[in-house]
């Protein structure tokens, strides 16, 4: 066996014989519109995640529920993920993205439409049975985004393509913490509160329908050529490596489970502190809604910002353990500041605070993507982000209710402590994480393989 085979060995874990390298690599005007419609689609799941706990005390009111089953319409979408990750994966290994978002867009259709047409006080359950449609669906969308960016993108866009399949997910909150506030006011009336509602749910329930067409229409699997020589790579041999094999490996790899523990805690703090910020915010500022909805407008914003400039970073650097350990200590450093400025009795400084705690919070995203795909090659993207995201719900589930318990027997700034001692043990951990980028090392000898046969082959026809 030649050098640049054996070398490969030792990369990715199998062999790769001539035949196995595609030598037609291609990217196509069309990824980008592939692109747009996951960003489409995953906005308005993420929108639905967060629309009922940015008017908690509306809803509480609405429905005459305690607020703490409200924000269980948030965590709805964290257990549905937990409970279905496992075997959504292993769909997703076996039927492709356009199967997956054909599901996941029907779910989240369906679910918009049940929560538009049930809304009464006295249909509460029909709220949280629209809303775990909407949280199956997410558990399909969320494994999506490297996915997508590994089988439409060349590697010199890769991690930029990713950023922007998170900066969808982004904006769809953006959304949601801004126009509920704006389309349903705390009414005193019941009877305005009902109509707002519906007209907020039903506009939901409409665009919702719109994307489920486009998709149908136009969303594709893959492209007839892969676009980097490592996809072509794992195309070839996806068959010989069983779903069983695949979970085994990434088991087994440490490195990749200390990039799981530290991915989670940071976007567990993200979950909890956007599920909590309407009781957070208005805990200090009473009656001031309008301007909660605002500063969680401007945590999503700042993070969308943070997303694309780490995903051009690490395109043009590959620098991904650095990258996520100095991110890391910036938000620790973030969110210490955020807890105790927060009673200074101005709402300003919030913005700024909080501005900056999504800056660095939502940044680690397309980080912890990418250095995943890089660390688990050539196991599928969708199977190590389906890991990530499963510890996500795990901590997003348990810091929210553990700092709403906290929140509600100390106050707010009991519930921070708690996110900032948790962000240092992650910080902590990060620094441990060992950078082995694999796909970076296939691509770069998959190519000396290439031109070693190019060169042999010249040699042959000169003979």
């Amino acid at each position: 066996m030649d050098e640049p085979q054996v070398r490969e060995n030792r990369i990715t874990g199998f062999n790769l014989e001539p035949a196995d390298v595609v030598s037609e690599t291609r990217v196509y005007k069309r990824r980008w519109g592939i692109l747009a419609l996951f960003c489409l689609h995953s906005m308005s799941n993420s929108f639905q995640w967060i629309e009922f706990s940015i008017l908690n005390d509306v809803f509480t009111r609405f429905y005459s529920v305690s607020s703490s089953d409200i924000d269980w319409l948030a965590m709805t979408y964290m257990i549905t993920y937990l409970l279905l990750i496992v075997p959504v994966t292993w769909i997703l290994s076996h039927r492709g993205l356009r199967f997956m978002a054909l599901v996941a867009n029907v779910l989240n259709f369906l679910g918009a439409w049940i929560k538009a047409l049930g809304v009464r006080p006295d249909l509460f359950w029909v709220a949280v049975l629209g809303q775990t449609l909407c949280g199956i669906a997410q558990v399909f969308i969320l494994s999506m985004p490297s996915l997508i960016a590994a089988v439409w993108f060349g590697p010199t866009e890769v991690s930029t393509a990713c950023a922007i399949g998170v900066f969808g997910n982004q904006i769809g909150t953006a959304i949601g913490f801004l126009v509920p506030p704006l389309l349903v006011p705390n009414e005193s009336n019941d009877g305005h509160l009902a109509w707002d509602i519906r007209l907020l749910l039903y506009g939901i329930a409409a665009f919702n329908s719109i994307i489920l067409i486009l998709i149908i229409l136009f969303y594709e699997d893959k492209p007839p050529h892969p676009p980097s020589v490592a996809q072509s790579t794992v195309m070839t041999n996806t068959t010989r490596e069983s779903y069983k094999e695949c979970i085994s490996s990434l088991i087994h790899n440490k490195d990749f489970l200390l990039l799981t523990f530290c991915y989670g805690v940071s976007a567990g703090v993200y979950y909890s502190l956007a599920t909590l910020l309407n009781q957070a915010v208005l805990s200090y500022y009473p009656g001031d809604e309008v301007e909660t909805g605002w500063i969680g407008l401007t945590i999503v914003v700042t993070g969308v910002v943070s997303a694309l400039i780490a995903g051009f970073w690490l395109d043009k650097t590959h620098t991904y353990k650095i990258t996520i350990f100095v991110v890391n200590i910036l938000t620790f450093v973030t969110m210490v500041v955020y807890t105790f400025t927060m009673d200074l009795g101005h709402i300003w400084v919030i913005f700024i605070t909080a501005g900056l705690l999504g800056f660095f919070l939502t940044s680690c995203l397309p980080i912890g993507f990418e250095f995943a795909a890089e660390l688990t090659y050539p196991n599928s993207e969708g199977i190590s982000t389906g890991f990530l995201n499963g510890c996500v719900q795990v901590f997003g589930i348990t810091l929210t209710l553990s700092q709403g318990q906290l929140m509600t027997k100390f106050g707010p700034l009991a519930g921070n402590l708690l996110l900032c001692a948790v962000l240092l043990i992650g910080t902590i951990a990060s620094a441990f994480i060992k950078e082995d980028l694999k796909r970076q090392k296939a691509n770069i000898v998959i190519q000396e393989m290439q031109n070693t046969a190019g060169k042999k082959s010249e040699e042959s026809a000169y003979c």
